[in-house]
């Protein structure tokens, strides 16, 4: 089988595809022929050696989906035949976080999803929304569930609250349409108008270009009649001020990326005089992969798909990740057996 390491250097140049054995599950394990793959800016960073100590040589991604092509002895979760998703974390089945259940995350501490065949606890997979094409499923393990668990885990959000969502990368592109499908008001930011036009189209009820306008928390705090319930904070260093100026009294700011840098002087004052609640979290448990997936089942949503690269293409389909020019999600699709 074909499988993408990083081999000779924590670098995009330093991606090789390569020629390995086909694996053959054991007792409890599942062989999954991976169909599709998807790319997180988590997966550019590890790529490239700024996300984490790995040793090489490591098969990166986390996100994919593909069908059981094998099952071990015991394995009754799933058959031959089921089409499923890796979950990001292995070990991660229900519950709050911990060090333990975090500890096994693929396309890090474990090899990732760029294999064509992957032997996995039949425990960290999970059946994938019926409606859903094996690219579209290969976005749900970390954009959508990051989404998903940031909204209603940790937001609890109802309908009629205000969400502010940055940018209209993966996470946000889905942290938009769910919040809309529980009934919430959506403002989007952005630094291309066509991109928020497109915003507009998936539901979004106001938008701000924030080239144009520099000081868009106090623009959507403004908008929002006295500042918007929860913020989903994806930049970082250069965003996380105008959070706190956007986040009403006793908001919530869901910190879940750090596009534009890891460090930011924090006005400390605003938290407290704010009562804001401040969230840092990452991905989710099975089981809330499993609330999600039932909900965009019943509801029909699709998820928003930029660009589909072949297989062989993996490293092109990380500089276009690199340029940030993408709305939605980064796909690749596995050559067909």
């Amino acid at each position: 089988m074909k499988a993408w390491q990083v081999a000779r250097e924590w670098s995009i140049d330093g991606l090789e595809l390569v020629e390995r054995p086909a694996p053959e599950p054991r007792a409890g394990e599942v062989a999954v022929r991976m169909r599709a793959a998807s790319l997180n800016y988590r997966d550019l960073l590890t790529v490239q050696g700024r996300g984490g100590a790995y040793k090489l040589p490591l098969i990166p991604f986390s996100d994919g989906a593909g069908d059981v092509i094998a099952v071990g002895d015991g394995v009754t979760r799933v058959s031959v035949g089921d089409r499923v998703c890796p979950m990001f974390f292995q070990s991660w089945f229900d519950g709050r976080p911990s060090a333990a259940n975090r500890r096994l995350a693929l396309g890090g501490t474990r090899p990732g999803v760029l294999q064509e065949v992957m032997v996995l606890n039949a425990e960290g997979v999970t059946r994938i929304p019926r409606h859903l094409s094996f690219v579209e499923a290969a976005t749900l393990p970390c954009a959508g569930l990051t989404a998903w668990r940031a909204l209603f885990e940790e937001a609890r959000l109802r309908p009629g609250e205000t969400v502010l969502v940055q940018g209209t990368g993966g996470v946000s592109i889905f942290a938009l349409q769910f919040a809309k499908l529980a009934g919430a008001t959506v403002i989007v930011t952005s630094s291309s108008d066509d991109k928020l036009e497109r915003a507009k189209a998936l539901g979004a009820d106001h938008t701000i270009n924030y080239r144009s306008v520099p000081e868009w928390g106090k623009a959507a705090a403004d908008w929002a009649g006295g500042g918007v319930d929860h913020v989903v904070e994806v930049g970082g260093k250069d965003t996380f001020g105008q959070s706190i100026e956007a986040a009403r009294v006793g908001g919530t700011i869901l910190v879940i990326g750090v596009l534009s840098g890891f460090a930011q002087e924090i006005a400390i004052p605003s938290l407290f005089s704010k009562n804001l609640h401040v969230i840092g979290l990452s991905v989710g448990s099975r089981k809330m992969f499993e609330a999600m997936a039932s909900a965009i089942e019943r509801s029909g949503i699709k998820p928003v798909i930029d660009r589909t690269f072949d297989f062989g293409a993996v490293p092109e389909a990380l500089r276009l990740m690199e340029r940030g020019g993408h709305f939605g999600k980064i796909a690749i699709g596995f050559p067909q057996a």
